[in-house]
């Protein structure tokens, strides 16, 4: 079986978040994965991201996102998520929902935070469709995945590019059930009491204003995994 494909935001401030979501994802799957960071001073040296630093953009991954397709030479499906998520289960499921009349499928997130910062200290901008782009099942064949050159992710608004306005038809966006990219903070257990994938958006425990959030024990077992692995290994 050929691997699925993985690319995962890398944000050199949140190194031990990529590290987990990496770990988690293979720890659990029952197929062959193959997981790639967005990082991107690697794109900038390869001329592909030549964007000047936006003041809005509270990662580094904030638009290299949209050069999976391209990344992934517009070729089969595959997956990106951010880095700040805890897989709990097997991704395998996710490819129960590709569908070739969808250009990308997501959890379409009706999400208004009430926090003006997030993270560490990055301004939370509230704008439609958020958190839709931080999980895109993506049909990288679809004619509108092909108009994502990097010249256009080079020149796009943000609005264009996460609001999906570059998919004119509405109906060419997939949905995705919550258990995929569920909302830590805004989602409840009562919504769904076992997600797959929990992304704690507003900031993961590797912060030290968010010790206390849901799903922290959890994520911080996975990270000290991550760390016996290390030491394992050297």
């Amino acid at each position: 079986m050929t691997a699925f494909r993985i690319f995962i935001g890398y944000d050199s401030r949140e190194e031990i978040a990529w590290k987990v979501a990496r770990n988690t994802l293979l720890k659990h799957s029952s197929i062959p994965l193959d997981i790639r960071p967005i990082v991107q001073g690697e794109l900038r040296r390869a001329g592909l991201y030549t964007r000047d630093k936006d003041p809005l953009s509270s990662t580094e991954f904030s638009f290299t996102r949209f050069l999976v397709p391209h990344q992934a030479g517009y070729k089969g499906w595959c997956l990106f998520v951010d880095c700040d998520f805890l897989f709990r289960k097997d991704i395998a499921s996710i490819l129960d929902y590709t569908d070739t009349d969808k250009a990308v499928l997501v959890v379409k997130h009706d999400y208004a935070p009430s926090e003006t910062t997030k993270m560490d200290g990055c301004p939370q901008s509230v704008y439609p469709k958020k958190n839709w782009s931080s999980f895109i099942l993506w049909n990288t064949e679809a004619e509108e995945s092909k108009l994502l050159t990097p010249d256009v992710i080079n020149i796009q608004s943000g609005m264009y590019l996460h609001q999906f306005k570059w998919i004119p038809d509405p109906s060419r966006i997939g949905s995705l059930p919550i258990t995929y990219n569920y909302l830590e903070g805004w989602y409840t257990r009562d919504q769904e009491p076992d997600p797959i994938a929990v992304h704690f958006t507003r900031g993961g425990p590797w912060f030290p204003q968010y010790q206390h959030v849901e799903y922290n024990m959890e994520w911080n077992s996975a990270a000290v995994e991550v760390l016996q692995q290390e030491r394992e290994g050297e």
